[in-house]
């Protein structure tokens, strides 16, 4: 496994990879990043690197690299209907318990949506409560507030 740290305007990100697929990508409680590109960096992570960048600069919606994603077959169709949610919206556990046409699986959307390890591309922070309000985020609810905002003022580029 390879490391690299991409500083994001909300915080340092750890990318975690092989030279096939990114494992995951969280918020780290780093002062500054550690991990920097050198030679030994392989071109997945730094493919990855420059999407968040991409991203974060507001000129990309889309990621296209290879992730692996792990978890149980539930938790992997959980994740897979996250990353249905359109940038800039928004949806909640009912909602992605039903587009996986299980209805009472809310709490268990909840845990899956929890356990996601691939944050921003597998988009857990576009989750909200049905009632509109913003609900748990790991990276912090602040991020998750961010992150909203953010596609909400980047909406409109279609790149």
């Amino acid at each position: 496994m390879f490391a690299l740290d991409y500083q994001s305007p909300i915080g340092v990100i750890e990318i975690i990879g092989t030279e096939k697929a990114i494992y995951s990508i969280f918020f780290s409680e780093k002062e500054s990043p550690e991990n920097q590109i050198d030679d030994q960096t392989p071109q997945v992570l730094i493919t990855c690197y420059k999407q968040l960048d991409a991203y974060f600069s507001g000129k990309s919606h889309n990621f296209s690299f290879p992730i692996e994603m792990g978890g149980t077959p539930f938790q992997r169709q959980v994740w897979n209907a996250l990353t249905h949610i359109p940038y800039a919206a928004t949806g909640s556990y009912k909602d992605i318990a039903s587009s996986i046409g299980n209805k009472k699986a809310v709490r268990a959307v909840g845990s899956a949506n929890g356990r996601n390890k691939l944050c921003i591309v597998i988009p857990c922070h576009r989750i909200i409560g049905a009632n509109g309000t913003l609900t748990g985020y790991a990276g912090g609810l602040w991020r998750k507030e961010w992150l909203l905002r953010h596609e909400q003022k980047w909406k409109t580029n279609t790149i």
